[in-house]
């Protein structure tokens, strides 16, 4: 077994070795991929070492440098080296983190990272932390508490009556807000119907104005409100202050999806876009993103934990371990839970304090370093870059979708399209800890040159 992980190992770290000069996308025949991995199921056993060599033989050809430093797409960080030690660990460890029974050094882990998480992130330390797998995950989470509370608050208890017959929940979001969000509504019961949108600002926050107007115009009960920290497209932040306050003057829930947005409040230079991020009463925030943990690691915070174990825990006679602060299962929407808190632990303790600022802040430069040199190459800038995001235009919507195409089959670097207020455009996100200002140059010569 030794051998076995060795070699799994030293293929790992070979691999992480080569990111910063192999070709970051590739065009990838998927129907030899999936010849590669397919046919029979053999009838005999397989010695282990020859399943290791067979699956490096099929996964290559189809891996993605997404953990390198010249990926710029869907806002994936890298995975920092003593968070994927960790992760290897855990692994081999196999703990289940369902509770301090299944496994004390687990639940103790998130104990400890959460601790920290919330200081970070601007969070009070009262507030309760599940790790769970993204913010699909901790968008579900934070909303289930507060469709809880509102309704607790009308006097129905919706984990035991469920939601036929209960009172009509109001949930206002932004137009701008993560698809995320909607599809927790879905999961929820809700449905996507429920939305009443807010419109966004210039650079994709909402509007006070209209939110103000929206929560005065509808009737008393129970609301929910979702926020946002950095937009998916303009990395803009909603001015949670004044939105928080104006939500619980109506009696409301104020819950932030800030996947990536929320570590603006680690960086010197970005901390003022999340001012009153505190007085929130649940947010959801990445780790596989900005703070570059391995995949998959999320947090679920919620101000009131009680209400966070009320929407999500459950009882079974063969459970022991239950009873004190609620931990582990009890915030998630996983019973069985892998022990990603591990992995968050040991990165938090690699860039200390300082070294998750100084991520932050270099992130951010690396954009407008972005953002600069393409505006002096002769394309457009959408955006006002407030944090990592880079929205630019090559022309018409045609012509920028080619040169999105072009960068995607080159391999120096890899972003993504989207498309903003009904122009196509090229995404550029910016969180890898080993991204510097070479590859950033790489990138954009090689972008300039593509479109040229």
């Amino acid at each position: 077994m030794s051998r076995l992980f060795r070699s799994a190992a030293d293929h790992a770290a070979g691999y992480r070795r080569s990111l910063p000069d192999r070709p970051v996308g590739v065009p990838i025949d998927q129907s030899a991929l999936l010849d590669a991995f397919s046919g029979p199921l053999p009838s005999a056993p397989s010695p282990p070492e020859q399943v290791l060599a067979d699956l490096l033989a099929a996964a290559g050809p189809g891996l993605v440098a997404t953990a390198g430093p010249r990926y710029f797409g869907f806002v994936i960080g890298g995975a920092l080296p003593a968070a994927t030690a960790a992760d290897i660990l855990a692994a081999g460890w196999d703990q289940n983190a369902h509770n301090a029974v299944t496994s004390p050094a687990a639940i103790a882990a998130e104990a400890a990272a959460g601790a920290w998480l919330k200081d970070l992130l601007g969070i009070p330390p009262s507030a309760s932390t599940g790790f769970v797998t993204g913010c699909q995950a901790a968008n579900t989470v934070g909303l289930a508490a507060a469709r809880h509370q509102v309704l607790a608050d009308a006097g129905w208890d919706v984990e035991r009556r469920g939601l036929l017959g209960a009172p009509p929940i109001r949930v206002i979001a932004g137009d701008e807000r993560h698809a995320t969000i909607d599809r927790s509504l879905r999961l929820l019961g809700l449905g996507t119907d429920v939305v009443e949108p807010v419109p966004a600002g210039p650079n994709g926050a909402i509007d006070l104005g209209s939110l103000r107007s929206l929560l005065r115009a509808g009737s008393p009960g129970p609301t929910i409100v979702a926020l946002q920290a950095g937009n998916v497209n303009t990395g803009a932040c909603d001015r949670l202050r004044e939105a928080c306050e104006l939500i619980h003057r109506h009696g409301g829930w104020a819950h932030v999806d800030g996947a990536f947005g929320l570590w603006a409040a680690a960086g010197s230079a970005t901390r003022h876009l999340v001012d009153g991020v505190e007085l929130a009463d649940s947010w959801a925030c990445d780790g596989h993103k900005w703070l570059n943990l391995p995949y998959d690691s999320a947090f679920a915070f919620c101000a009131r934990p009680d209400v966070h174990a009320a929407a999500m825990s459950y009882a079974a006679a063969y459970l022991v371990g239950s009873g004190g602060a609620p931990a582990g299962s009890e915030l998630t929407v996983e019973s069985s839970r892998r022990a990603r808190g591990f992995a968050a632990w040991a990165g938090l303790r690699e860039l200390g304090r300082d070294g998750v600022e100084a991520l932050v802040d270099r992130c951010c430069a690396l954009a407008r370093r972005f953002a600069d040199g393409l505006a002096s190459a002769g394309f457009e800038v959408v955006n006002e870059v407030v944090l990592n995001q880079v929205l630019v235009a090559f022309g018409d919507d045609a012509r920028t979708d080619e040169v999105v195409a072009a960068v995607q089959a080159d391999g120096t670097c890899w972003a993504g399209g989207t498309t903003w207020r009904g122009r196509r455009l090229m995404r550029i996100s910016v969180s890898n800890a080993t991204t510097t200002e070479a590859d950033v140059d790489r990138s954009i010569a090689a972008i300039t040159r593509l479109a040229a």
